[in-house]
């Protein structure tokens, strides 16, 4: 059961938790200037997951679902030490006392993976929130810059299934865009973290939402 407590952790790892998710499409341009075409690309997740604002929401989510692990965590602990005793005493038990501790133990585990899998179910869905609501500033912030910038398209590198073989790194926007976020949020630099520490999320697997046409 260590596996499914695990499981509902990994949710700390990567803002899921893993970089899978799908990120905005491309939204309807406003009308270009004639002139040549200035490109830019961009790991839109990266920045919504880097920028102050999403490291803090990421370190408080944590902090939120803190007493839930060490719930499981604990749980998980009974666990063991119920299978261990039973392996250690299982030849001096009677049948009935064996059948009844091996009950007991299983329904353990049946909680515990309920109680798991609801802590990850939920984590997920705040975390998705969190994300969408965070991305949709973030867009706007980007099409500003774009637009101050002069860029007639910026691509997202960070999808999946993005059409970019090659990039040079000037071309990469997505530093400037987290700079300019924080600018505007606000929102100081997280303290550093010790060594170990869970890193920066990535974006959580379920769609960003569309933004609205510019």
């Amino acid at each position: 059961m260590k596996r499914s407590l695990a499981l509902a952790f990994t949710l700390a790892s990567g803002f899921a938790l893993s970089a899978a998710a799908q990120t905005l499409s491309a939204p309807a341009a406003a009308a270009a200037p004639a002139g040549p075409t200035k490109i830019a690309v961009v790991a839109f997740q990266v920045a919504v997951a880097q920028t102050n604002e999403g490291q803090r929401n990421f370190a408080d989510l944590q902090k939120k679902y803190e007493p839930k692990r060490q719930t499981l965590k604990g749980l998980s602990d009974e666990v063991d030490n119920l299978k261990k005793q039973l392996q250690a005493q299982g030849d001096k038990l009677s049948d009935a006392e064996r059948a009844s501790r091996a009950k007991t133990i299983d329904d353990k585990e049946k909680q515990l993976q309920r109680s798991a899998e609801d802590a990850q179910n939920d984590f997920q869905q705040e975390m998705q929130e969190l994300y969408n609501g965070l991305a949709s500033k973030v867009y706007d912030v980007l099409a500003s810059y774009a637009q101050q910038q002069g860029f007639t398209l910026v691509l997202d590198v960070a999808q999946q299934q993005n059409p970019v073989l090659y990039a040079s790194e000037s071309t990469n926007i997505t530093k400037q865009i987290i700079d300019a976020y924080n600018v505007k949020s606000g929102v100081p630099a997280p303290p550093a973290q010790p060594a170990g520490a869970t890193a920066a999320p990535a974006a959580p697997k379920s769609a960003a939402p569309k933004p609205a046409a510019h």
